[in-house]
């Protein structure tokens, strides 16, 4: 038996060859382009057989009579059983012209070329898509009867199954495979589509929520899921079958769920909460079309859409296809496949390793580079306050990288001891002596940085200084107010807006800003220290909101207590539990790999929460860790050198809220 396959290098014919060559003194020609000749080794490996049972012919879709020379025609002429037309695009994605190209203009040519070589069947893989948007049940005899094509998948996945039904001389057989996901027993699969689209968005709730608690989500039309296993052994065993020429086959699932059943089993397996109230999507139907067409012209309403349609990796249209109409009867199916044992499975017996196989293979975060230095690998990164503590911390991890790293301080000598501890271990740091809280000394720094590297690509707003003082103790100190706001916020605003103007004409940069979890909790004695830093945040909100569309990006980090110089003074925090000053640069390297708007702890965030729903109650808990630590000897003016003791109460308050400045 000698068999003609174009698409044999895609997601079906692969294994639809495979099941071919697996008959007995079985051939397969299969079409390729000649630039992706390259591939031919790796299938024959695939395939188990060498070039004398699957042979290549090189041609072209998009070529009339697929581009195959004449000789070669001559040779096939006659000689071919059946000729299996598989090669289009599976994708909503696709632009309206590729499809029309290679959907409705390769089928054309496909079609021709089998008329020329006078194959016999001519088996033509369409899509349940060639329906349309059909209201009712579609059966496998119904072709005209197809409504709702203004999608163009939908409208050249029907005009190419017309091609075939009119135009090819011999006998032909037509099969409607539902949405295609992977093998049911290994989940292997080549490609995403159809389900796979809103995997991103199940991990994502995975992470920010535990598998036990309840979400909301959408009950839509019923979606027709098959494995690709099933479609090859069913079109394999139907196609040698005899007496069913001009015969439609729709190779779909019988029991087919509605969209929210489905995703709620693909949450199971993903362990992600399950939407146990699901909303019937068609209850927004009564929203006309004019009206909803109207509030998505709205910019800002657009915007945030396709923002968040391409966050989560999901088609700008996929909203029309969620209340998706047509149910397909399969009876010719299910006749023709009577005795042989193949059927489609059910979902939940193969949910699982769908999922596990898109999240070890698939998942688009797979391709990306989310190393420290696949970002910043030769670009220019600038930390201030880069002498110690986090800022030194930093300038390590991203010198390490391949940063062009540099940092700046007040104290020369410090800086001289940074640079000898980055460059002993083998890197480059790059110093400069200034004062950030200087706001002349800001002007020369940012002139010297641009006339030396043309900017920075990345700035990291560390430099900062913290105060633990109660509003009592401060009457008389009115000047740490405003030493703290003149660093913390004039200072931090002076260099980020000096350094803004070269970043907005390169159309990228990176400005992250070290704040403090106190900001979030509104930390009691750290009024000066937290009102500064909370500027800062309230301008940074500003700043991402003007320039989010010229490729600036903010990132926010609402630091908890870190083991540094800044709170040496405080001896308290020798015996309370807190960052060091290298995880605290790995929160850092997480901002620059991921760009996050903000990152926080949980209980800073919780903090906040507390804030927004109960103030009342969120008071009285800092009050109360208030009235429980007292200032610091340096905060009274005293020595400040012994660490006083804690009680067990101070003990497990510092536990239960671990870095939280108190």
């Amino acid at each position: 038996m000698q068999y003609f396959v174009t698409g044999a290098t895609g997601f079906i014919g692969k294994r639809l060859v495979k099941k071919l060559l697996a008959r007995k003194d079985s051939v397969v020609y299969f079409l390729i382009r000649e630039s992706s000749g390259d591939k031919i080794p790796a299938l024959l490996e695939y395939w188990g057989v060498d070039k004398s049972r699957a042979v290549a012919v090189f041609g072209d879709l998009r070529s009339a009579r697929l581009g195959v020379a004449s000789e070669q025609i001559k040779d096939l002429h006659g000689s071919i059983d059946h000729f299996y037309h598989l090669a289009a695009v599976y994708d909503l994605l696709a632009d309206a012209e590729e499809q029309i190209a290679v959907n409705v203009d390769g089928s054309r040519n496909t079609v021709e070329f089998a008329n020329a070589i006078a194959a016999g069947t001519f088996h033509h893989v369409s899509s349940i898509a060639a329906a349309g948007m059909f209201e009712g049940i579609f059966r496998e005899d119904m072709f005209e009867e197809a409504e709702g094509l203004s999608h163009p998948y939908f409208s050249t996945k029907h005009e190419s199954e017309k091609i075939v039904r009119k135009e090819v001389k011999g006998a032909w057989r037509v099969y409607r495979p539902g949405l295609v996901v992977g093998d049911s027993k290994t989940g292997e699969a080549d490609k995403i589509d159809g389900p796979y689209y809103f995997f991103k968005l199940i991990q994502r709730i995975r992470q920010l929520l535990p598998p036990w608690m309840p979400t909301i989500g959408i009950e839509g039309g019923r979606v027709n899921i098959v494995p690709v296993d099933y479609v090859v052994d069913a079109m394999e065993h139907i196609s040698h079958l005899p007496e069913l020429d001009g015969q439609a086959f729709h190779l779909t699932d019988p029991e087919p769920m509605r969209v929210g059943e489905a995703l709620n089993l693909f949450c199971r397996a993903a362990h992600a909460p399950t939407m146990s109230i699901r909303i019937n999507a068609a209850l927004f139907g009564f929203i006309p079309k004019s009206i909803k067409k109207g509030v998505f012209a709205l910019a800002p309403v657009r915007r945030v859409r396709d923002a968040l349609m391409k966050d989560l990796g999901l088609p700008s249209d996929l909203s029309n296809f969620i209340n998706y109409p047509t149910r397909f009867d399969n009876r010719d199916t299910v006749r023709a496949l009577k005795g042989s044992g193949i059927a489609c499975p059910r979902l939940e017996q193969y949910a699982a390793p769908i999922w596990d196989y898109w999240e070890r293979n698939l998942d688009p975060s797979l391709f990306i580079d989310h190393t420290l230095r696949g970002q910043v690998a030769g670009k220019v990164v600038l930390v201030t306050g880069g002498s110690s503590g986090i800022g030194l911390a930093a300038a390590h991890k991203l010198a390490e990288a391949g940063a062009i790293t540099i940092i700046c301080g007040r104290d020369e000598a410090k800086l001289a001891e940074a640079k000898a501890e980055v460059e002993a271990r083998g890197y480059q740091l790059i110093t400069y002596q200034a004062d950030v809280a200087d706001m002349a000394d800001c002007d020369r720094f940012v002139a010297l940085l641009i006339a030396n590297h043309g900017g920075v690509d990345v700035l990291v707003n560390n430099a900062g200084r913290s105060i633990r003082r109660a509003i009592e103790a401060s009457y008389d100190r009115f000047h740490d107010f405003e030493r703290t706001m003149q660093l913390n916020y004039f200072g931090c605003l002076r260099l980020t807006m000096g350094l803004l103007p070269t970043m907005i004409a390169q159309k990228r940069g990176h400005i992250i800003n070290i704040s403090s979890i106190g900001v979030l909790t509104n930390a009691p004695r750290f009024s000066a220290y937290v009102a500064s830093k909370a500027a800062l945040e309230a301008w940074t909100r500003c700043a991402s909101s003007e320039l989010s569309d010229v490729g600036i990006k903010f990132t926010t980090i609402n630091m908890p207590l870190v083991r540094t110089p800044m709170i040496a003074p405080t001896k308290i925090y020798q015996n309370v539990p807190t960052l060091a000053p290298e995880e605290a640069a790995d929160m850092i390297a997480e901002a620059i790999v991921h760009k996050p708007v903000r990152i926080a702890t949980r209980v800073g965030i919780f903090g906040q929460v507390l804030h927004a729903l109960m103030p009342r109650v969120a008071q009285i808990v800092l009050n109360t860790t208030f009235r429980m630590f007292p200032d610091s000897d340096a905060a009274k003016s005293g020595d400040g050198k012994k660490a006083p003791q804690m009680s067990s109460e101070q003990i497990a308050m510092q536990q239960l809220l671990r870095g939280v400045h108190f």
